[in-house]
């Protein structure tokens, strides 16, 4: 390499690095910075409002930069996927005073707007689901994975209903085949984020050998899957989507839950949206969950959002439901010890998959 086009070492093993994430925004860790070069430093400055400037590359033309101090990552990074960026966080793995040459780095985290575990991008009143989606002529498979608490949801049918489940679970992020990027837009509409992953990964083998390896099991016939090959090619690819985001910690994820289409009423986006059920249609307006939800813990919350996005069609069911709310409204003082508990109560559900983080 000519004097003229040298690179300096750092600039070297950016480089390397970020070719391996080339459509995340490289957050690249220099002392007490995480810096962002050339395009991913003009997106930056924009998303975050922050000085666009530029670093000398040894010979070569100088770069953009921008950066913030590291310290400041949990008020920057919400920001950036909020703006439906991917994010690769790039760490120093070694201590700079022990380093002979230059220190050394690697991406410790991926973080995307359906996969993340901090708790300034999630919404800790909705659950942040990531969902996949496979789908074949007016077939298709659907999967839907929170992984701040562990929920993992499978389904299968024709594309209208799996039109209203993604409806239903707003995900934040949707996982498709590449190469059908069309299809799903014209099938679903575009109000989300939408990544494409490799073909092999939308493969009956690979999908079913990536959940059982995941649950320790020989068969998935426990969950009542083994019958929903587009579900299952679904659901696999999320967990290949963990590995590839450096999520590798997700033994919180103990199970899989099958959604039987004849036990709820299904809604399409356009009745959701007339009437107002999640967003207003004005924007100084209230939607229904505003006006009905006084729960008392973020897990209520999300309950009653799963609740009112699920209506049951079972009479048995909904009767329950109505015989537990009628005691507690007869029964005042048992609601109020048990409200008093609940105010005291933290997020058991993300707590807990903290742990295995």
């Amino acid at each position: 390499m000519g004097k003229e086009t040298a690179k300096t070492p750092l600039m070297e093993q950016y480089g390397k690095i970020k070719a391996t994430y080339p459509d995340a925004i490289l957050l690249f860790r220099v002392g007490d910075f995480y810096e962002t070069y050339s395009g991913d430093a003009v997106k930056t400055a924009k998303i975050l409002n922050i000085t666009l400037t530029k670093r000398s590359n040894g010979a070569a033309a100088a770069v953009e930069m921008a950066g913030f101090p590291y310290h400041a990552l949990d008020t920057y990074l919400p920001k950036l996927v909020r703006a439906g960026q991917r994010v690769a966080i790039c760490d120093q793995l070694e201590d700079p005073k022990l380093a002979k040459t230059i220190v050394k780095r690697g991406v410790t985290e991926l973080v995307t707007p359906g996969v993340s575990v901090n708790d300034n991008i999630l919404e800790n009143r909705e659950n942040n689901f990531l969902a996949s989606v496979y789908i074949e002529k007016k077939h298709a498979g659907i999967s839907f994975l929170d992984l701040s608490t562990g929920e993992f949801y499978v389904a299968e049918g024709g594309v209208d209903y799996v039109n209203k489940l993604i409806q239903s679970f707003r995900p934040k992020e949707l996982l498709y085949e590449r190469g059908s990027k069309e299809l799903i837009q014209d099938t679903f509409g575009m109000g989300f984020y939408i990544y494409a992953i490799d073909e092999w990964v939308y493969s009956e083998q690979a999908a079913t050998d990536r959940l059982l390896k995941h649950f320790q099991t020989q068969s998935l016939k426990g969950f009542g899957i083994d019958k929903l090959t587009f579900g299952t090619i679904a659901a696999g690819a999320i967990l290949h989507y963990l590995d590839i985001t450096q999520h590798t910690q997700i033994s919180n994820i103990t199970g899989i839950q099958r959604i039987a289409e004849d036990e709820y009423v299904w809604i399409d986006r356009f009745t959701f949206r007339n009437l107002e059920i999640f967003a207003p249609l004005n924007e100084d307006g209230h939607s229904l969950i505003d006006v009905i939800d006084n729960t008392l813990t973020p897990m209520g919350s999300r309950m009653l959002k799963r609740w009112v996005s699920l209506p049951l069609k079972n009479v048995t069911a909904i009767r329950e439901r109505q015989q537990i709310a009628s005691y507690f409204a007869n029964n005042d003082e048992v609601k109020q010890k048990i409200e008093d508990e609940l105010r005291n109560m933290g997020d058991l559900e993300r707590l807990i998959s903290k742990v295995t983080f």
